[in-house]
């Protein structure tokens, strides 16, 4: 029998599936996302996998060997503010290191007096002191008091708190406090969950250590709310090995290290789309890629260089400081949904309010009524003017046409193709800026760099969005709107284990302590990846060091692969280090004293990719063709009758020249003029700009 790997990435709009099996065939299914309840999509798609595949899901699931989830319940929550009800016990003096931050607001509005202040996760009342100090050197000033930890637990109780954060002040240092005070609180609510700071970022820097942990706390409970209903929903459909869940580190966790630190759950979604990017350059030879993925909802954007995708830690998400290590994802409010508004100096504007999966698009015919970059699509030509997900989502290209008239053109005084193809712009221009972010402004020139389409719109704008950049060469897989979730199963396991170890290198520094930090570190993860069934031939660990000249603010992350800590290698591991921040910030200071911060082993669990997809061999694009459109693909509104492409028709080594579009089942390719595209045998799109 075959064995499957069934990922899964629940958006905000549409819920991916994608179902690989042992002999390289991939399917690609699409559900209605049901934030409420995500089983209900999860129901759905499922449905749709045991329809197409003529068996049961129960059989599916029986013969699945790897189940991996992603999932946007700790970002909504986020984003909403519809988390736990937490409470912080703290170092008395220290309730208000949250308001206080950084002293400072956030990069981008640091000397904006009318910006207003970030919600905090925890109500004043909630937080509270406890009399209890510990020194840097980790030596006792002055004991904890039990007491104050009772009379907050009793607070709390009669609050309903359901989280309950923990952050002292120097911890890191020594957590004898900490644990005392968890267990304290273990004890008193039982029914409370508990988010320990050196549990959950055991590293130096106060402020972003609580931030986490309350975070943490807050998250905490939803996710495990859905967590325990997502497995429990497949085990009774006959799931038989451990459900595994995707982090914002790229990579996969078990049930339980989800729940215990739910904070790393918060960027799941796109996190895993670099993995899926390399893996369609791959064929290529490509390993410089910029991933975009528009949605019903956002676009999302990630850049890998040589095959390394940035990471970033201790940063302002959402307004909330986390410390933990996090795909560096640029994300914009630029979807499908995106609404297209007039604002009241009479300029059109697209974004960021989404009409999401309800109502949605007017085209959609479910009481949507404000026009989105979906229906300018229709009005364009570039969608099926009758029905999109291979015939499942009947639309009324009309009620699209009508909406951008009656709301847009009208007010404007133009037609409706010319505001059709305004709105279609200046999404375009949106998402290019969000490009630049990425590339441009952090150093990269996006022209050494493969465009990677990602999401069930982005092909509808990516030859639009390259020219606009510049970028000669575009791959658009034709799994492209479930890329996400299949990113989820061709990742590792992956888990971030974290220690302060502060310590100038001058000629006193106490190597040997920092590598039997080290040690002890892997030590842990090995048995943790061991305990979940990972053989130890197949547990890969990383190093880094956070390092900065003394005297700075802030450091920066080194990465010492395998190396030991000993004063053999300590002087590559320096040359490494000041080579890294002249990278960053254009200069460096080898004669200046060093100190580490933090270190940190990243630890893989390495998980056989599935086999490679290989399509059969084309006998031409023409024979592909089932219809012609009118469409508009410049401002003059003027339309361009072109060839419609039947995606599944098209096999390895068929050509075409734009304009032109593809319509796969779950997703549509514009291939503007001037563009030529070939089908590669590994099932990707290779777009190339011939103008």
């Amino acid at each position: 029998m075959k064995k499957y790997r069934l990922g899964v990435d629940a958006g905000g709009t549409f819920t991916d599936f994608v179902l690989s099996d042992q002999n390289g065939q991939l399917r690609l299914f699409k559900a209605t996302s049901t934030p409420d309840d995500g089983t209900q999509a999860l129901a759905d798609g499922l449905n749709q996998v045991a329809e197409a595949m003529n068996t049961s899901i129960e059989d599916i699931l029986a013969h699945t060997d790897l189940c991996v989830n992603g999932t946007t319940v700790g970002l909504n929550a986020l984003i909403q503010h519809r988390g736990a009800k937490t409470g912080l016990i703290c170092t008395a003096g220290h309730e208000d290191s949250i308001e206080i931050r950084l002293g400072h607001k956030e990069e981008g509005h640091r000397y904006d007096g009318q910006y207003p202040p970030a919600k905090i996760l925890v109500e004043r009342h909630l937080r509270r002191p406890v009399r209890e100090r510990i020194l840097s050197d980790g030596s006792v000033k002055t004991a904890l008091n039990e007491d104050d930890v009772r009379d907050a637990c009793t607070y709390f109780k009669e609050q309903g708190v359901e989280a309950v954060a923990i952050s002292f002040l120097w911890s890191v240092a020594n957590e004898a406090h900490e644990r005392r005070a968890a267990q304290i609180v273990r004890e008193q609510l039982p029914d409370v969950y508990v988010s320990v700071g050196i549990e959950v970022y055991p590293q130096m820097r106060e402020y972003t250590r609580t931030s986490t942990t309350i975070t943490n706390a807050y998250l905490g409970p939803v996710l495990e709310r859905y967590v325990t209903k997502i497995d429990q929903f497949l085990k009774d459909k006959g799931t038989k090995v451990p459900v595994r869940y995707y982090q914002s580190n790229g990579g996969m966790a078990s049930r339980d290290v989800m729940v215990s630190r739910a904070v790393s759950a918060i960027n799941s979604g796109p996190a895993s789309a670099p993995q899926a990017g390399l893996y369609v350059g791959k064929p290529f030879g490509i390993d410089n890629i910029i991933t975009v993925d528009m949605g019903g909802t956002s676009f999302d954007m990630t850049l890998t260089q040589n095959g390394v995708t940035n990471i970033n830690k201790d940063i302002d998400f959402l307004r909330y400081r986390i410390g933990i290590p996090m795909i560096q994802v640029e994300t914009l409010g630029a979807g499908g949904g995106s609404i297209a508004w007039i604002d009241s100096m009479g300029l059109l504007n697209v974004g960021p309010q989404s009409a999401g999966a309800s109502p949605g698009p007017v085209c959609y015919m479910r009481g949507g009524t404000e026009p989105t970059v979906t229906d300018a699509n229709v009005a364009l030509g570039y969608l099926n003017p009758e029905s999109l997900l291979g015939g499942r989502l009947k639309i009324d290209s009309a009620s699209a046409r009508q909406a951008i008239q009656e709301y847009i053109a009208k007010p404007l005084g133009i037609s409706m193709e010319k505001a059709a193809y305004g709105i279609y712009s200046i999404v375009n221009n949106n998402m290019v800026n969000g490009i630049r972010r990425v590339s441009i402004e952090r150093g990269y020139d996006p022209r050494d760099f493969a465009l990677v389409g990602a999401g069930g719109a982005t092909g509808l704008h990516i030859t639009a969005l390259a020219r606009d950049i510049g970028i000669k060469t575009v791959l658009v897989p034709k799994l492209a709107s479930g890329l996400c979730a299949f990113g989820q199963i061709l990742s590792d396991v992956k888990y971030n284990y974290m220690a302060a170890c502060p310590m100038r290198l001058d000629d006193r520094a106490d190597l040997e302590r920092i590598e039997k930090r080290f040690t002890e570190l892997e030590q842990a993860a090995s048995d943790a990846l061991e305990h979940e069934g990972i053989s130890r031939d197949r547990i890969v660990m990383q190093r880094s060091m956070d390092m900065r000249y003394v005297g700075q603010v802030h450091e920066c992350s080194v990465d010492i692969g395998s190396q030991e800590v000993s004063k053999t290698n300590i002087s590559r591991i320096r040359a490494a280090f000041d080579s890294q921040h002249e990278q960053l910030f254009t200069y460096c200071e080898p004669q200046s004293v060093v100190e580490i911060v933090n270190i940190e082993s990243t630890v893989y669990g390495r998980i056989d990719r599935p086999a490679a997809p290989m399509l059969s061999q084309g006998k031409g694009a023409e024979r592909a063709i089932k219809t012609h459109r009118n469409m508009i693909f410049s401002a003059d509104g003027l339309f361009n009758h072109t060839p419609v492409y039947d995606g599944e028709l098209l096999a390895a080594g068929d050509e075409l020249i734009g304009p032109a579009v593809i319509e796969e089942i779950t997703t549509t390719i514009v291939i503007n003029p001037g563009w030529h595209a070939r089908l590669d045998i590994s099932g990707t799109y290779v777009i190339t700009d011939q103008q």
